[in-house]
């Protein structure tokens, strides 16, 4: 077999070793010439920075002019309509210097409140890495990543009191009537529910701690809990009746896993008699509203599907905490909030009582109650619960 080997013409590769030669020393000499020109000491070069009001003229042009794009875009893009939006960011820098206006020691402005802010919102709401912000809004990944951390501590403290609080004896009554109408059992003021969301950057010390078998990667879990509930000392009445039984306090429904307490009521595991096969199809369709609460709230704001990449678990907390509030903020101002008025309790003192605690961890108790909400159910002859 002959092999015909192309011309050095043809694939222009040098026809000798001095012209090769040359081409090497020219290149090494114009990259000598190039780091002497940006590594001088001896002339003065000014700090390269961008140009703020660039982004700040990009942004007004493209939301916030008399024909901006439209506000359904806008949602869309802010997760919220822009009234909503505007007003955060009036309150946030009235009550942060971080967001006020302010000059470094060169004169320069700093970044308004409304280029920081809509920064924090779009990370929550993309996930993206922070330097998505240089070429939009002329914003470095570091202050893009501290604007965020300010961002979620502000919305904390100013609307966390509101939009997070324990629920008042006002709460609980119009939690009871909504969940009754919708799910025809009295006394339940929800479910426990947990998920996962993946933490990129976990120090090695604690991977083992925060790695599951089944994720394969560390992950913090986010649970609904009811902890403050359960205090009966001060917490609100809750009571109820069903099937002829009266009840101190209020149940949240829950899976396999949780303990057989006073407050939880967990499904038959093996339902045999027709009656417990009609709650467990109850109990399993109502627990779908926490399903579907942590599924609305990724979807929504997608940080909490990619990988976080805080390196504590402190900063986690806080973006979590920023999105709930932000979520219920959006939906009571849709009008789908259950109780969309705070209506707050006259102060109780507390009193120790420390067979509380025992009471509710009776298991005798756990099983009468759910015995009694199956007889319940079964009285109602709902015809979606038939087989």
């Amino acid at each position: 077999m002959s092999f015909d080997s192309s011309s050095s013409e043809d694939l222009n590769y040098p026809t000798s070793t001095d012209e090769s030669t040359g081409s090497s020393l020219q290149f090494l000499l114009k990259a000598h010439k190039y780091l002497q020109d940006t590594a001088s000491s001896s002339a003065f070069r000014p700090r390269q920075s961008s140009r703020r009001d660039i982004g700040l003229q990009t942004l007004m042009t493209d939301w916030f002019v008399e024909e901006p794009i439209d506000d359904a875009y806008f949602r869309r893009k802010f997760r919220m309509d822009k009234s909503m939006f505007l007003s955060i960011v009036d309150d946030i820098e009235a009550n942060f210097p971080y967001f006020q206006e302010g000059y470094d020691a060169r004169g320069k402005r700093s970044f308004l409140a409304l280029q920081k802010i809509t920064s924090a919102v779009r990370q929550l709401a993309t996930g993206n890495a922070p330097d998505e912000n240089d070429e939009y809004l002329c914003m470095s990944a570091r202050t893009s990543r501290e604007t965020l951390d300010h961002f979620c501590d502000a919305i904390i403290k100013l609307y966390g009191r509101e939009y997070l609080r324990r629920p008042t004896q006002y709460d609980v009554a119009r939690i009871f009537e909504a969940h009754e109408a919708k799910h025809h059992i009295p006394g339940m003021l929800g479910s426990i529910d947990c998920t996962h969301i993946e933490w990129r950057n976990c120090p090695k010390r604690l991977r083992g701690q925060y790695t599951r078998g089944d994720y394969g990667v560390p992950t913090i879990m986010i649970e609904i809990t009811a902890s403050q509930d359960l205090d009966t000392r001060t917490a609100p009445n809750s009571s109820f009746s069903v099937n002829g039984r009266d009840y101190k306090r209020g149940y949240h429904l829950t899976d396999g896993i949780y303990n057989k307490w006073l407050t939880l009521v967990k499904a038959y595991p093996y339902p045999t008699d027709p009656k417990e096969k009609k709650f467990k199809r109850l109990q399993e369709a109502a627990r779908k509203d926490v399903e579907r609460a942590f599924s609305v709230l990724k979807k929504k704001w997608k940080i909490l599907i990619r990988p976080l990449r805080p390196m504590t678990k402190h900063k986690i907390g806080q973006y979590v905490y920023a999105l709930c509030i932000l979520h219920n903020m959006i939906i009571k101002r849709d009008g789908r909030a259950i109780s969309p008025v705070h209506i707050m309790d006259p102060p109780v003192e507390a009193v120790y009582n420390g067979d509380v605690y025992d009471e509710i961890q009776d298991e005798d108790v756990h099983h009468r109650l759910r015995f009694d909400l199956t007889e319940h159910v079964a009285a109602q002859n709902l015809p979606y619960l038939n087989e």
